[in-house]
């Protein structure tokens, strides 16, 4: 690639986004709070049918699904050597998720924290609003 010059840049189809999400090996995406001072936090996530779920504890993140807000969470995947990867960013309303049931069937998917602690709280995130681009 000549200087000044770069791969094209696709938008990705909500299907696209969903299934890069899926896709993503590490599961390892970053949830962006606003605030007085806005914050973004790594955490491990699954994706539920059109939400993105993670696990917390008492803390920042959970406050903010308590009081359901509006946050951002991006994922991206790149390969350096051939320049080329994507970006997925939804921004929806956190919500903590306590119905028994639901908690029993997002308890079989595939996500376990890395970091310390219980992570007993889930937290749902929709994605109406998801975006995605890709370098080709």
């Amino acid at each position: 690639m000549g200087k000044g010059r770069g791969r094209e840049v696709a938008q990705m189809t909500h299907e696209e986004c969903i299934k890069s999400l899926e896709r993503h090996p590490s599961r390892v995406g970053r949830i962006a709070l606003a605030g007085p001072r806005p914050v973004i936090f790594p955490v491990n996530y699954a994706v539920d049918g059109e939400s993105i779920v993670f696990r917390t504890d008492p803390g920042t993140k959970f406050h903010a699904a308590v009081h359901k807000a509006y946050v951002a969470f991006e994922v991206d995947m790149v390969e350096p050597s051939w320049h080329i990867g994507w970006s997925v960013l939804a921004r929806g309303q956190a919500s903590v998720v306590d119905d028994p049931t639901e908690l029993k069937r997002l308890k079989s998917l595939p996500l376990e924290p890395w970091a310390e602690g219980e992570k007993a709280s889930y937290v749902r995130i929709d994605t109406k609003l998801l975006s995605g681009r890709q370098l080709k």
